[in-house]
């Protein structure tokens, strides 16, 4: 099974900035890696007017479009699938992170930012690290805004390479 974390935090947190760190870096490492964003709101990648676009509208329920570089999947759901469900679809990457999925049963890394708050929205007990520029008294790890390396190297030890021994 791929391992999931999910990066979380409050709204304008950093959590896109921070995470585009994290990636260069598992990447630079030679990893696989996919990621999933969970968006509250109804969302449209499609362009009106565009084949896939038209292809939707005329009634089908899943739209695929391919080429020799990427591929992206678009179906209508009756309801949210869920994280597991999602993940279900994904292959051949070395770890899945989120953003989002706060309330999710995942190992969760919680962004926190002074400009934005000084409290947590998620538990410590519920985080396996917090990347901040707060001081706090938790007993898991923390790094800083810019340690993207530091974070890296966590995960490895504590994700990636377990999940290799299986």
């Amino acid at each position: 099974m791929i391992p999931i974390v999910s990066v979380v935090g409050r709204s304008n947190s950093g959590k896109t900035t921070y995470l585009e760190k994290l990636l260069k870096e598992i990447k630079k490492r030679g990893y696989r890696v996919a990621t999933i964003k969970h968006h509250c709101h109804d969302f449209e990648i499609d362009q009106p007017g565009k084949d896939t676009w038209r292809h939707a509208e005329a009634g089908a329920d899943v739209t695929v479009i391919s080429s020799p570089h990427k591929m992206a999947l678009i179906e209508k759901v009756e309801k949210e699938k869920n994280l597991d469900e999602i993940a279900e679809l994904i292959q051949n990457v070395d770890l899945i992170i989120t953003e989002g999925y706060k309330k999710g049963n995942k190992p969760k890394i919680e962004i926190l930012r002074k400009a934005v708050s000084d409290d947590l929205v998620c538990p410590p007990e519920e985080l396996m690290a917090v990347v901040t520029d707060v001081d706090l008294n938790l007993d898991i790890p923390c790094f800083s805004l810019e340690d993207a390396v530091g974070l890296a190297n966590f995960l490895e030890m504590k994700v990636l390479k377990p999940a290799k021994n299986i």
